[in-house]
């Protein structure tokens, strides 16, 4: 048995302490709007109508719902069922058409090599068990030129002690997996991963980054 299966079967699985919390995620405001609307501005400027687009751990699905009339399709994926059925409810209320919701994980997820033009991750690096193994894929699922776009709070800046109180934190089920990651670990993985960081932007403690994989 390895440590990694050791770890699965002793810590609650993410995906349950998203549905407990969907509905209450889904009420919150957003915490700077200003912000969120400069990066859906930014984001659109690579995008254009023929593209197809995905987004992994999309949440409630605001930002897809958001983006859906500026690209052909958008593929919108999460890990929990609940954040799934309230996205597909919004989808459903304004009539929006071509935004596939599903659950499922970027591990699992199944896509071509070089198919997609566009990749959104935002607010999910720092939650994935393997940053790093997420970023390749996704640099593999993009065609020659296409972007990845991300939002990722880099804790490790901040609040470097934090790797001591998020594994408690776990364990109790007061918070799902918390990497404590730095600007600097994020860049180097997405260079690491054969991008070039286009465009990079922080207004907080959330580091937005455009990466575009060489054409």
């Amino acid at each position: 048995m390895t440590a990694l299966t050791r770890e699965r079967m002793t810590m609650p699985q993410p995906s349950k302490f998203w549905d407990r919390i969907a509905e209450r995620y889904a009420k919150k405001p957003v915490a700077d709007e200003a912000a969120y609307q400069k990066k859906l501005q930014i984001t659109r400027g690579y995008f254009r109508p023929d593209m197809e687009v995905l987004e992994f751990g999309c949440g409630t699905g605001s930002t897809a719902i958001a983006h859906a009339p500026y690209v052909k399709h958008i593929r919108a994926t999460d890990i929990s069922s609940k954040m799934i059925e309230i996205a597909q409810g919004k989808a459903d209320v304004g009539g929006v058409e071509n935004v596939a919701f599903e659950q499922t994980t970027i591990e699992d997820l199944d896509v071509p090599d070089e198919s997609l033009d566009v990749v959104m991750g935002h607010s999910i690096l720092h939650l994935l068990a393997d940053m790093e193994a997420a970023i390749a894929k996704v640099h593999r699922m993009l065609k020659p030129g296409g972007v990845f776009v991300s939002s990722t709070v880099c804790i490790g800046d901040f609040m470097p002690w934090f790797k001591f109180v998020a594994p408690l934190g776990r364990v109790l089920g007061l918070m799902p997996l918390v990497k404590v990651i730095t600007r600097r670990e994020l860049e180097a993985s997405l260079t690491a991963a054969g991008f070039e960081i286009d465009y990079a932007w922080q207004p907080n403690r959330g580091l937005f980054i455009v990466a575009k994989k060489a054409a």
